[in-house]
């Protein structure tokens, strides 16, 4: 934050201990993030087929880069320093239940997403769990290969939402049509993920405003195509779904 200049967000991942997660919330709260986000759409795990399949093509010496050992190496995240690693094997946890969001409001009392909401069902209950606000995503659709977008289950969501809190969008978002549907679907605000990433492994800090600055630009170009003039006039009836 200080050299960001103002507040930032603080990601949880559970882990297999849940208490490492109300650790990280805890000093997230005391160094004032402007908000906490719980990561609930890896419960299940994952299977990374493509990166095991490359991992086989790779003759590198993984140790000069990776700790090797069973489980999660989470001495290479930054977010871990100073939190008990002893049991720690997954970034996440398959035994969460919707009482861990209230023993995360006892750590903090930042503002509290939950990100991986992907029903309406799951929705209506964070609103009376009383999350200020959620994020909807399927992790990249990475989890497993049959997840529905996140585009496709977002009019139900902010339906049950009924503007109760923000309703967040990830997953997908590579061009600004991408950011236009979402908003013109109900969504509060578009989350970007790889796009920045790409920019910043092609050119650096360049690459990645680059990055952004592309999605802005055509995000206003899609805007006057569509004949908007403000973020607040795009609505749904400047979609047309396909047969």
């Amino acid at each position: 934050m200080k050299e960001h200049g103002g507040e930032v967000w603080q990601q949880i991942y559970t882990t297999n201990r849940p208490d490492a997660g109300l650790a990280i919330a805890k000093r997230a709260d005391a160094a004032g993030a402007g908000a906490v986000v719980l990561t609930t759409d890896l419960a299940g795990g994952m299977r990374r087929e493509t990166q095991s399949l490359g991992a086989r093509a790779d003759t590198r010496d993984c140790s000069s880069c990776h700790r090797q050992g069973g489980g999660y190496d989470f001495s290479r995240k930054k977010m871990f320093d100073g939190i008990d690693q002893q049991g720690l094997l997954s970034p996440t946890s398959s035994s969460l239940t919707w009482d861990y969001v209230g023993r995360m409001r006892d750590v903090t009392k930042k503002k509290l997403l939950i990100k991986g909401i992907m029903t309406a069902e799951d929705a209506v209950i964070a609103v009376k769990r009383g999350v200020d606000g959620i994020i909807v995503s399927n992790h990249g659709g990475r989890a497993e290969e049959s997840l529905v977008g996140t585009l496709d289950v977002l009019p139900e969501i902010v339906a049950a939402v009924n503007r109760k809190i923000p309703v967040l969008i990830d997953g997908g978002i590579r061009r600004g049509t991408d950011v236009f549907k979402a908003l013109a679907l109900g969504a509060t605000a578009v989350c970007i993920g790889r796009p920045y990433c790409w920019g910043l492994g092609a050119f650096g800090e360049d690459g990645v405003a680059a990055a952004l600055r592309m999605i802005d630009d055509e995000l206003a170009s899609t805007m006057r195509q569509a004949g908007v003039t403000s973020v607040a006039g795009i609505t749904k009836a400047s979609l047309m779904k396909r047969a």
